[in-house]
């Protein structure tokens, strides 16, 4: 079993009197950045965008460029996409990286497949919130934490890992549970959660079952509400019971169809190519595709993303959920 660190594991000691520089003010970046200053942590933000750059400053946060940032901070936190983390480290943090300092991820893409190679001399450690920067902001400001992963790639210092849950504590990841794990295995199961279920098997089943109702000649508002509109109350179900629960919260005839039809749909074909996916992503097979394409200027990316926007359910889902205002308070 994994080991998890919680409030009582950790202190903040290691971040006192340090610098933290976080690069990139976006989906993660807006929520930790605020949790470590809240948390008394002295911190800088690197933005591009003038949007966010006036949001970071809106908050009380001291803003430069990415350049400025690393020279000041001695915990650099990378927290843009991945395809453009390599060319900004490159470009504006190795060149102002000293001995001893530390570079912090999200996620660690970058550094399991070889787009960033850190020098020996720097402690290099990911601390990865289970959830979108928001939600790590909203719960912190509730009294509340995100569980969070935690894993060390380089440990020049020897305090790496202590650095690490001071990290997770800042940002309020103790308070939900620190896992520990490894730079590989956040790596290949972060990416295969997301194209096996959490992406791109739950968009794709919805809309094939979308299109096998819209076949056999039903209406799209009715495909629409029974493959799309309701997967969202068996997904709260799910995340706050698990399936089990959830199974005990429906109709006897939803939770049989469920164990008599769920396995043919999900067959042994189906578990063949789930262990297809694993393999392009253990191999770097997939990794090279995404870092290839984006070099390329992403010519499927945008020819996928195009076709996706014009499939039938997003006009019928959009007209629905116009007639729905209450769904933007949720």
């Amino acid at each position: 079993m994994a080991r998890i660190y919680y409030d009582q594991d950790a202190t903040l000691d290691a971040l006192r009197d340090r610098t933290v520089g976080v690069i990139g003010y976006g989906i993660q970046g807006e929520g930790q950045a605020q949790n470590l200053r809240d948390s008394g942590v002295k911190v800088l933000v690197a933005e591009k965008a003038e949007a966010r750059i006036a949001a970071a400053k809106e908050v009380g946060l001291e803003v430069g460029d990415a350049d400025e940032v690393a020279k000041k901070a001695d915990v650099i936190v990378l927290l843009t996409q991945d395809h453009v983390q390599a060319s900004i480290y490159r470009e504006h943090i190795a060149p102002n990286m000293g001995n001893g300092e530390a570079l912090v991820f999200a996620h660690g893409f970058n550094i399991h497949y070889g787009q960033i190679q850190p020098p020996p001399e720097v402690d290099v450690l990911m601390v990865a919130p289970k959830g979108p920067g928001a939600l790590v902001r909203e719960q912190f400001l509730r009294g509340a934490g995100v569980p969070a992963l935690l894993a060390i790639h380089q440990d020049f210092t020897g305090g790496a890992k202590e650095l690490g849950l001071a990290y997770a504590k800042a940002i309020g990841g103790t308070r939900g549970g620190v896992i520990e794990t490894t730079f590989r295995e956040e790596t290949e199961t972060d990416l295969f959660g997301e194209q096996s279920v959490l992406c791109g098997g739950a968009s794709a089943l919805i809309t094939a079952a979308y299109d096998t109702l819209i076949e056999a000649g039903y209406q799209p508002e009715m495909a629409y509400f029974e493959c799309c509109h309701e997967l969202k109350l068996i997904c709260d179900l799910i995340f706050k019971h698990g399936i089990s629960g959830m199974r005990r919260r429906v109709s006897d005839t939803a939770e049989y169809g469920d164990m008599t039809r769920g396995p043919r749909v999900i067959d042994e074909h189906v578990r063949a190519t789930l262990r297809e996916v694993l393999a392009e992503i253990q191999s770097g097979e997939f990794a090279r595709q995404w870092i290839l394409e984006n070099q390329a200027g992403r010519p499927v990316y945008t020819r996928l993303r195009a076709a996706g926007d014009t499939h039938d359910i997003e006009r019928v889902g959009k007209e629905l959920r116009d007639s729905m205002p209450w769904l933007q308070e949720l």
